[in-house]
């Protein structure tokens, strides 16, 4: 019997493949990263072709290292970068154009236009979604109408639309299967979130031809066999995700009220709000966070655009730290100061959602060092999270009981105290750091049916560490009171320079 289940985790930095035991425990991985295209001032693109080819590559060789065949892997799941948009060929399957990145920027005047045609109120009724070009279908429309002929190619069925999970899908699968997930489809500004379908007011609105979608499938269950000829035997793919949503099943968040916050470059954090699409009140985004057995469960999402970056920033650009493992010495090392760094390197998320804002640094003083410049970065990640869990309670009326965390920050033992103290709320790290990866596993797990749900995958979530708020409240409140002085400055500053 097959022994495993094969996780891809296709990320916007790099490609991994990770091959879990029947037990849930990682048996071995690979990577490769990915080269970022920046073609104009603000726009950013991934090569599609590089896309398939290093996901091919890192699953051969994850197999390989646990010393395994094709034959023996039970399932795979795919969990991939949201948003990311490909055009591509459905006689081939090749790309008509780079594929365009989440982070691009180039279609804000498409949305402004939108915005100013009173189109705002009707998407996000339909959606759940801002209206913001971070979503595929402007990107989609823009590929439309600036790649030769591709809007009469694609009126005719000639091409296939897709995020990175569904054009994985087709190239595996060497064209048979053209589907997503509905957790994906959800977050392409085309999908109503209420009706379950693909909606032609959306289209009519973006101008995207309903002959390029995928067909939309819950997130765990049959979606094809990847061919024999990528490794070496065909392997029935299962499980598909957006990364966070993965997440959210790898972190075991199946109930009302449970939330999780992944900390990479960014920080995206899932509030599980159960049945019901909650619309948010607070510019947070209403979004499915996964459908299975037909039945739709929706999260709260907050996006913080700024994390990890802000270290790198450190260690690239300022030279002030060698790696980003010496911060949480650096920032304990410090003492405590009243110094706000609000890291809008590119605009603020939510819940302010001002694209335009750019960083600042507050409470300069003479002797403020690259130390505490380490330590305020750790604390704006922090700040930021108080901002979401504050935007959470007041759309859910729900309170968590704790916040489960994952990503490369989440080992950051200083950081994730000083998060429990802002929040006044407990922090949880599973022993399992790699959340994504395991929710896209447990889904191919459910989905192939080696169990009967996704959280009865290999062992159940296991605590590796608890933070409990150690802070006075008094302090907490006299913090987090000059950090929102320091956002409503920088806002105000845009506000006038705009």
């Amino acid at each position: 019997m097959p022994r495993y289940v094969l996780a891809i985790d296709q990320g916007t930095t790099s490609s991994r493949a990770l091959l879990f035991g029947d037990d849930g425990h990682v048996v071995a991985t690979a990577q490769k990263e990915l080269t970022q295209h920046y073609p104009r001032d603000g726009w950013v693109e991934h090569d599609a072709e590089d896309i398939w080819r290093d996901t091919i590559a890192v699953c051969r060789e994850a197999i390989g290292k646990a010393g395994a065949a094709a034959r023996d892997v039970a399932a795979i799941g795919i969990a991939n970068q949201r948003e990311t948009t490909v055009l591509w060929e459905r006689s081939t399957g090749q790309p008509v154009h780079r594929a365009i990145v989440w982070q691009d920027r180039r279609t804000a005047e498409q949305c402004r236009a939108l915005q100013r045609d009173g189109a705002e109120a009707t998407i996000a009724a339909k959606t759940g979604l801002l209206l913001d070009p971070y979503f595929s279908a402007t990107k989609a429309a823009w590929l439309l109408d600036n790649v030769p002929d591709a809007r009469a190619r694609a009126e005719r069925g000639e091409l296939c639309f897709g995020t990175v999970d569904s054009f994985l899908l087709f190239r595996a699968t060497r064209g048979k299967v053209h589907a997503t997930d509905a957790a994906n489809a959800s977050r392409t500004l085309l999908y109503n979130i209420r009706t379950q379908e693909w909606d032609d007011v959306l289209l009519d609105l973006f101008h995207v031809p309903r002959a390029i979608l995928p067909e939309v499938r819950d997130n765990a269950g049959p979606f094809g066999m990847a061919d024999a000829e990528f490794l070496g035997a065909p392997v029935p793919i299962a499980g598909i995700a957006g990364d966070q949503q993965a997440a959210m099943v790898g972190q075991g968040c199946f109930a009302p009220g449970m939330i999780k916050s992944t900390y990479g470059t960014g920080c995206f954090a899932l509030m599980h709000t159960g049945s019901e699409a909650r619309a948010s009140h607070n510019k947070l985004l209403t979004t499915i966070a996964y459908r299975l057995g037909g039945e739709t469960s929706y999260a709260l999402e907050g996006s913080i655009f700024i994390a990890g970056a802000a270290i790198q920033w450190l260690r690239d650009g300022l030279k002030v730290i060698a790696g980003a493992a010496a911060s949480a010495d650096i920032a304990a090392s410090r003492a405590p100061t009243e110094l706000f760094l609000v890291p809008a390197f590119t605009g603020l998320g939510a819940p302010h959602w001002m694209p335009e804002a750019r960083g600042a640094l507050f409470g300069i003083t003479r002797d403020t060092s690259g130390g505490d410049l380490v330590r305020a970065s750790l604390e704006a990640v922090c700040y930021q999270t108080r901002d979401l869990l504050g935007a959470f309670a007041a759309d859910s009326g729900m309170t968590p009981a704790a916040m489960r965390v994952d990503g490369g920050m989440a080992r950051n033992d200083w950081m994730l105290q000083f998060l429990a103290d802002m929040l006044g709320l407990a922090v949880e790290r599973p022993a399992l750091n790699e959340a994504t990866a395991f929710g896209a596993a447990r889904l191919a797990a459910a989905g192939t049916g080696l169990c009967a749900t996704p959280g009865d995958f290999g062992a159940a979530w296991k605590l590796d560490r608890r933070f409990t708020p150690t802070m006075d409240s008094r302090q907490r409140d006299r913090l987090y009171a000059g950090w929102k002085r320091a956002v409503e400055a920088v806002k105000n500053y845009t506000k006038a320079a705009t």
